[in-house]
């Protein structure tokens, strides 16, 4: 499946494009952040229209790169696929609006804007791993399933953690909860595309092999 491998590499080399921008984001901020207590949102808002915004489009268009490569890959179970393709999309369009409409600066009072971006966030947080733990059932993708399944519990885990340093917490290190939840959620992404890519690998090596027997 040469498509498969290719959406593969295209959603791999995206990751790792975000994962830079973001550092770099984190890098070129001026004022005294601290990435322990602020979120990423807090850096982005801080230098408006720069690579961490860049970053989260480019993370967005890599999980588009996966979604088709995941389509074309073979049908999974009918509803469950058309569910986590569902779930994808919304990760994907939370993820734009997150990048499009910003926050507030940190220590002012919440806009209207600020609360779109952070719902848009919160659905994109949620959405990717209930499709991971869906994608875990497809049987192109069951020598990862352990695998996702975990990352989704930990992900869900570090949301939780999110959730209680946002309100009854204060805030306690929810630029570190935030850091290590997208983490595990980009993971789920990474494994996804690795064994789409490798699965792409194996079944054009196989296929030769097998035609020749037949000859």
């Amino acid at each position: 499946m040469p498509v498969t491998r290719s959406t593969g590499l295209l959603a791999l080399g995206g990751i790792a494009l975000a994962a830079l921008l973001t550092v770099i984001g984190h890098l070129e901020v001026n004022d005294d952040l601290n990435p322990w207590a602020l979120t990423i949102s807090d850096f982005a808002v801080s230098d408006r229209g720069g690579v961490i915004d860049i970053a989260m489009v480019v993370l967005a268009l890599a999980t588009v790169a996966l979604l088709y490569g995941l389509r074309r890959a073979g049908p999974p179970r009918p509803r469950s696929g058309r569910t986590a393709e569902l779930l994808l999309g919304a990760w994907v369009g939370g993820l734009l609006l997150a990048a499009v409409v910003p926050t507030n600066e940190p220590g002012t009072a919440m806009t209207t804007a600020a609360y779109l971006h952070r719902y848009a966030s919160v659905i994109a947080f949620l959405a990717l791993p209930a499709a991971g733990w869906l994608l875990a059932r497809r049987p192109d993708l069951t020598p990862a399933a352990r695998t996702l399944r975990t990352l989704v519990l930990l992900s869900l885990a570090l949301a939780a953690a999110m959730i209680w340093s946002a309100y009854p917490g204060d805030r306690m290190l929810i630029g570190l909860a935030e850091r290590l939840l997208i983490l595990t959620e980009v993971g789920v992404l990474t494994t996804v595309a690795v064994l789409q890519t490798r699965r792409a690998v194996d079944q054009g090596v196989v296929a030769p092999h097998q035609s020749g027997i037949a000859a």
